[in-house]
């Protein structure tokens, strides 16, 4: 009968040793690099999914399903056009509060479909967007609540003023603007 030499089955313990450890050492990393990408809404993920496990996977598969969308940053002219009607919404806030309110979710939403995330329920728009601006997301989410609530008719003037609020700063993060072409030195003397 074979029998292992003892400095060998030390040496494929040591390997095993190693193996686990650098397994831990990299769930570990990965973990710690999802929560600092995706702050509270990590947080809100591991809860929703009841086990960090399960919560991590499902923002691996965002990540997997945001990078094939085609994400294109507005032209300046798109920019400038989207810039204007948020500019002019907000001046009409104060005599149509709960109609601006549903501007801006609209505007918000155009403005998602111009840089090219699908348009599926709510739940889908606020985890694409969380992939790339998890730092707004929960503006999103309040936002959200909060016209819900005015559909209910139980917003009033000051909870308008707070969704108008979130909107505007996923709006903000959301309007990036493409570099303009560098057009070469000697192309402009001619």
């Amino acid at each position: 009968m074979n029998t292992l030499d003892p400095a060998m089955l030390v040496t494929l313990a040591v390997i095993v040793v190693l193996a686990i450890a650098g397994l831990a050492l990299f769930q570990r990393n990965r973990s710690r690099h999802l929560q600092e990408h995706y702050g509270s809404e990590y947080r809100r993920t591991v809860e929703q999914h009841g086990s960090r496990t399960k919560a991590e996977q499902e923002l691996r598969d965002r990540e997997k399903r945001v990078a094939a969308f085609q994400l294109t940053p507005l032209s300046s002219t798109d920019a400038a056009q989207f810039a204007q009607a948020w500019k002019a919404l907000q001046g009409r806030f104060v005599d149509n509060p709960k109609g601006v309110v549903v501007e801006a979710d609209q505007l918000v939403r155009d403005l998602m479909q111009k840089r090219g995330y699908p348009m599926g329920d709510f739940e889908r728009r606020a985890a694409d967007i969380s992939v790339d601006h998890p730092a707004v997301v929960d503006h999103y989410r309040a936002a959200h609540l909060i016209a819900l609530k005015d559909r209910r008719g139980e917003a009033d003037t000051e909870d308008l003023r707070k969704a108008l609020v979130h909107y505007r700063a996923l709006f903000q993060d959301l309007l990036e603007v493409a570099p303009e072409p560098v057009v070469p030195r000697h192309a402009e003397a001619r």
